[in-house]
């Protein structure tokens, strides 16, 4: 007599089909979950009897044995009381066994039967469309989220009794329609027709803008800095819809889906104060959770504030800089969550933040302001495409009227590079989510896109020499030449192009 539901788990972002086998046992009244459950899963079995209660049912007085198949993964959180409680009410007769084939059931469950809602529901409707299920049974309020997974019937359910009611034919839930709402964003940026003079470092932000390319801005208390980050979420390229997807299955495993938006449309703007932990930045936990550098996915990773922040919490960053990925090996196994971000950082120069500054003297002692920025490790600094100096802004301009230029006008640049590149990379026949800007070029597509004419070799090779550049540094030099050389549009890169990205290399390698 034995019923089985099929569910589903979420191991980092991907979705991992979980069968719910259900079937009576000899022995005293009571029901026993095997199949690696943690303690919210364990904490289902009073759940699911109150709420079959509650739902009008009969709850069988017998021991119930519940196994969540393959035993070999971990089911955490209350997402299978849905399923749980299906199959006992199939067991118990109240339903036929046919009547919930070919479906995938998820929701927790309160004590009066209503269905609340679950975390990761994107992840769990592909894994359900890529194994041939063709329902899918969810809480409401997560319905537009798995319906953004095509070919799949989504059913929103309220309660336990609601979905007894279209499994038994009494009161069919009519299948959910997503509207064509958009979404609000994440985060209001700045514009920068607001932000007076700093035209250099504006110029600076569109090209790494139009890259993808990482930024490190230096300058005095006030001067800027932080007004700047936040205005580049207003010149960044709109994202595609696989882009799109990508990001929102992050935020739906992290349990950040803003209310009312199943899909993030905006690209991700994170801004975490310098006081976070290594596991909040990069990821972590007994069950591994995306950290902020994951959350900031195909957006900006803002730090503030950036010799403040741990030394090995800095440090940690360099691996998925460079990959794209952060992997989180635990006893249990290894989690790969994806880190494609675009790191903008900003520091004063000094603990005072006055070294070198035009108008006001530094108080420290040289050797404080050398402790200072060796904070920031040189492998690190090696990984930052554009260092750049944000000066005081004079009188004369911060008291004129004059508006710069505005955020949309830039943000029109910046997508016209963008779509030069994405050209370029289709052509290759790349996966989508390899290579997208040219930050995300590697050996093989620099040589390829990022040829120098004779002129430029001479520059490039006196500055290898002059700056004591590394092979890093170097390829890093060659993918800022060729986004400046699409922002100009031209095919090739020209000697001015270079002059440029060498120019945000730092005059002094700090660390």
């Amino acid at each position: 007599m034995l019923s089985r539901v099929y569910s589903c788990a979420v191991a980092g972002l991907e979705g991992v089909i979980v069968e719910v086998e259900v079937d009576y046992t000899n022995g005293l009244p009571a029901v026993v979950i095997v199949g690696l459950p943690d303690a919210a899963v364990q904490e289902s079995r009073e759940r699911v009897q109150t709420a079959v209660k509650n739902a009008g049912l009969h709850f069988p007085r017998h021991r119930i044995v519940v196994n969540l198949s393959p035993a070999a993964i971990r089911k955490e959180g209350p997402a299978y009381d849905l399923p749980i409680a299906l199959g006992v009410v199939i067991l118990a007769g109240f339903l036929p066994h046919e009547s919930i084939a070919g479906a995938i059931v998820v929701g927790e469950l309160s004590l009066d039967g209503a269905v609340r809602h679950t975390r990761g529901i994107l992840p769990m409707a592909a894994a359900a469309r890529a194994n041939g299920f063709k329902r899918m049974f969810v809480p409401e309020a997560d319905a537009p989220e798995a319906a953004l997974i095509p070919d799949l019937e989504v059913y929103p359910v309220q309660s336990l009794a609601h979905l007894y009611g279209h499994l038994s034919g009494r009161e069919p839930i009519e299948p959910y329609l997503p509207s064509g709402d958009s979404a609000e964003p994440l985060f209001t940026p700045t514009d920068f027709s607001e932000i007076k003079g700093q035209e250099h470092v504006k110029r600076a932000l569109e090209v790494a803008a139009a890259g993808g390319h990482n930024v490190l801005m230096v300058g005095s208390p006030g001067a800027g800095k932080t007004l700047l980050a936040r205005a580049i979420p207003g010149i960044l390229p709109e994202m595609s819809i696989e882009e799109s997807l990508d990001v929102t299955r992050i935020y739906s495993v992290a349990d950040q889906l803003p209310p009312g938006t199943p899909l993030i449309k905006h690209r991700p703007f994170r801004a975490p104060h310098h006081t976070i932990s290594h596991a909040g930045l990069v990821g972590g936990g007994n069950i591994p959770k995306p950290g902020e550098i994951s959350l900031a996915h195909r957006g900006v990773l803002f730090l503030d504030e950036f010799p403040e922040f741990g030394q090995r919490v800095l440090e940690v960053m360099r691996q998925p800089m460079e990959d794209k990925v952060v992997t989180i090996s635990r006893a249990k196994g290894s989690l790969t969550f994806s880190a494609n971000f675009q790191l903008i950082a900003a520091m004063n120069p000094c603990p005072c933040g006055y070294h070198g500054d035009s108008q006001k003297a530094c108080a420290c002692a040289p050797a404080v302001v050398t402790k200072y920025q060796k904070r920031i490790s040189g492998p690190l600094l090696d990984r930052i495409d554009i260092h750049i100096e944000v000066p005081r802004v004079d009188y004369e301009k911060l008291s004129g009227d004059r508006l710069g230029e505005s955020s949309e006008s830039i943000r029109k640049r910046v997508q016209t590079a963008r779509d030069i590149q994405h050209r370029r990379f289709t052509n290759l026949q790349l996966p989508i989510t390899d290579v997208l800007c040219n930050a995300d070029m590697r050996i093989g597509e620099i040589r390829q896109f990022c040829k120098l004419q004779a002129e430029g070799q001479s520059l490039m090779r006196a500055a290898m020499t002059q700056l004591n550049l590394s092979a890093r540094a170097y390829h890093r030099i060659l993918k800022l030449a060729r986004t400046i050389a699409d922002l100009a549009a031209s095919e090739e890169i020209q000697s001015p192009h270079l002059a440029e990205a060498l120019q945000y290399r730092p005059k002094i390698m700090m660390g």
